[in-house]
């Protein structure tokens, strides 16, 4: 689906009012595309993150803690140096900063996030990559990880795998499409995946089922769904038949400053 936007030619084709958004030429419009990774899929519900447990939201503001399993993942070092992490204050604005590492050794945030959904590797040494997985969470700091985790960057990466978001406060979230995918030998096992949103002060529930096997569902809403602010948004899955499965997910759309959205107790989903 492609809508255009006429006051933006070139040689008399109008441009895609997406590709316009992707850069940023359209005031108060950005995109957004939220991918994820759950390795290891049984029979409980969880979030599509690499950390592969139930995800546990902050409940305030807090300033965060980012290390690494590896020491070699600090200024100076060969591994990771700065990561860029991105959420949400306790107002749903949206927040920013970078944190030089210390290895496994916890570095503080500046910011006090209650959301934290995007972290990725900035700078490294000689490796040109983080030698650890990289934490970002709160509580005890344990060989690197903390007790509580609210994203983790596998070793590699170099990028969180979180498919979730939350909409930041005067925004309006529309969802033009997602997509499932999942991996197993037997064609006799199940993955159900949902899509789930949970409004400020609410309770999640489900948007969307897919039942996948060894394959790969897209969903496209060709009437893009309207989130309003404030709103968790989360990919999650479960194991109907087998177990141990790897499952991504993804979705994308475009979020809006000031857009109207219907109330949450009139949203048709």
């Amino acid at each position: 689906m492609s809508f255009f936007y006429p006051s933006i030619t070139s040689q008399d084709h109008t441009e895609p009012f997406e590709l316009q958004v992707s850069r940023r030429m359209i005031p108060g419009h950005k995109p957004l595309f939220k991918f994820g990774l759950n390795p290891d899929i049984n029979g409980t519900l969880e979030a599509i993150w690499s950390h592969s447990i139930p995800y546990v939201y902050p409940t305030a503001a807090t300033v965060m803690k980012v290390s690494s399993t590896s020491a070699s993942d600090a200024a100076g070092d060969t591994g990771a140096r700065t990561v860029y992490v991105a959420g949400l204050d306790a107002n749903y604005n949206e927040i920013n900063e970078i944190v030089t590492l210390n290895g496994r050794t916890a570095v503080n945030t500046t910011n006090l996030f209650l959301r934290v959904f995007r972290a990725y590797v900035v700078t490294a040494g000689s490796a040109n990559t983080a030698i650890g997985d990289l934490y970002i969470g709160v509580g005890t700091v344990t060989s690197g990880i903390p007790a509580t985790v609210y994203a983790k960057i596998d070793i590699s990466d170099n990028q969180t795998n979180m498919a979730m978001w939350t909409v930041p406060a005067n925004h309006t979230l529309y969802i033009y499409r997602g997509t499932f995918s999942a991996a197993s030998n037997n064609a006799a096992q199940y993955v159900l995946g949902k899509f789930m949103i949970r409004n400020i002060g609410g309770v999640f529930r489900n948007a969307a089922d897919v039942t996948m096997n060894s394959n790969v569902f897209g969903y496209d809403f060709e009437i893009p769904l309207a989130v309003p602010e404030k709103t968790d948004i989360e990919a999650r899955a479960i194991a109907l038949s087998g177990s141990n499965f790897y499952v991504t997910a993804a979705f994308e759309g475009i979020y809006i400053e000031g857009a109207a959205a219907p109330a949450p107790g009139i949203s048709r989903i």
